[in-house]
């Protein structure tokens, strides 16, 4: 398997044994050289600065100190190489796998919106089926056709990428990066569908096209997208950009594939088959990686508690992971007793990690019920939450002679 190593900098070349081999001198010119089998490239072959990618063929041995492999893809950026949060699909909170109704936007599983805006219905949820090397995918199922779409509808499933983690790809100005974009699908429906980008604004848009070759059967697809040039792209704790994987579009939100352009809020082209016009019809996606650079990597796997704290700066519980908010439990529970009667009972709350932003709060008493906490007995008190901030906030019922507060909370600081 050729190895490919994508380098910012190259002060010179690796030393080991290839077959052939590709470098990028420091003037950006690619030199091929042909070498016999293991035999050995020396080092420096060049000096220089330069960017690119470098193919060595064969089974080489890399022994410059400097390089590092990860499988058989190295690349320069380290850490947050995957922009997209829960790409793998493993996380949904809210639902714990079951199936929701989509209509104008629901989770159907951490970081992951669908939405279905048509005279159809259809409903989403986290899924078991999924390509070697995944364990899940989220499924998108039409319940109710929609053959002839208005200029204003459509349906997508989308992700809203926080600007403060896009902000090193420098778009709107002339430093713009490009971006590549990879994920495995699957669809009963084959025909042409669309990747759409847009900023928080709505006014700068990019649409690209692939196509789903066989039904029902996983296909990874790739795009590479530049970096656009202009426009205002926050690199704050807002949108930085929306991805949009559609399913079908109205003309008022198509665009022509390829480059960047104005149309308000465009996800698609003309070519978008419509997934809404097929009853029963099924989209499912996973392996979602949206990357630096010009080269698709292998998806960036990271632990399950590093991709749970990312999803929890936007949605947290206290509830266990695979327990649905509002379920009848102690288990993870919060606990404030005060020994006043007639008494405020407290509970300070703290976030498990800081939040995007200061998030809305829901109370749910040990019986489930929501806006309530539960008293020494058990009965469900109402319950106020205030204070809400990054980092927790509080929650309160007036307790009278029974001075105890227990109960859940779930905190959304989504975008």
């Amino acid at each position: 398997m050729p190895i490919q190593i994508a380098l910012d900098s190259l002060k010179q070349a690796a030393s080991g044994t290839a077959n052939s081999a590709t470098f990028l001198r420091g003037d950006n010119t690619f030199v091929a050289a042909n070498v016999a089998a293991n035999s050995a490239i020396a080092s420096p072959v060049f000096s220089g600065t330069a960017i690119g990618t470098y193919t060595l063929a064969g089974t080489p041995t890399i022994t410059n100190p400097t390089l590092t492999l990860q499988s058989e893809n190295v690349s320069p950026f380290i850490g947050f190489r995957n922009r997209i949060i829960n790409g793998a699909m493993l996380i949904d909170q809210r639902n714990a796998g079951a199936s929701v109704t989509v209509g104008m936007g629901a989770f159907i599983a951490d970081r992951f919106r669908a939405v279905e805006v048509t005279d159809g219905t259809a409903t989403g949820q986290q899924s078991s089926t999924a390509p070697a090397g995944f364990v899940n995918s989220i499924l998108f199922t039409v319940t109710g056709t929609d053959s002839s779409l208005g200029a204003t509808q459509y349906a997508s499933i989308e992700q809203r990428v926080e600007g403060l983690n896009i902000a090193d790809l420098a778009w709107g100005t002339a430093s713009a990066a490009p971006i590549t974009i990879s994920f495995w699908v699957r669809s009963s429906v084959t025909g042409t569908y669309c990747v759409g980008l847009y900023n928080s604004a709505g006014n700068r848009s990019y649409t690209a096209e692939y196509t789903i070759n066989s039904a029902n059967t996983w296909e990874q697809k790739t795009i590479t997208v530049a970096g656009d040039t202009t426009g205002t792209w926050l690199t704050t704790n807002g949108i930085g950009v929306l991805v949009s994987f559609t399913l079908a579009v109205g003309s008022s939100y198509q665009q022509a594939a390829g480059s960047w352009g104005s149309t308000a809020f465009a996800i698609g082209t003309s070519n978008q088959t419509n997934l809404m016009a097929t009853n029963g019809a099924t989209f499912y996606i996973t392996g979602v990686q949206l990357e630096r650079g010009s080269v698709a990597t292998s998806f960036d796997y990271r632990s399950f508690g590093t991709e749970l704290g990312l999803c929890q700066r936007y949605y947290y519980k206290s509830y266990s992971t695979g327990t649905l908010p509002g379920t009848s439990t102690a288990a993870g529970g919060w606990f404030s007793q005060n020994y006043a009667a007639n008494a405020i009972c407290i509970i300070n709350a703290r976030w498990i990690v800081e939040m995007r932003n200061a998030p809305t709060v829901t109370t749910y008493s040990l019986n489930g019920t929501s806006g309530k906490l539960s008293d020494a007995l058990g009965t469900d008190q109402t319950s106020t939450a205030t204070n809400s901030g990054t980092s927790g906030c509080i929650a309160y019922i007036i307790t009278g002679t029974l001075s105890e507060a227990n109960g859940h909370f779930v905190a959304s600081a989504e975008l």
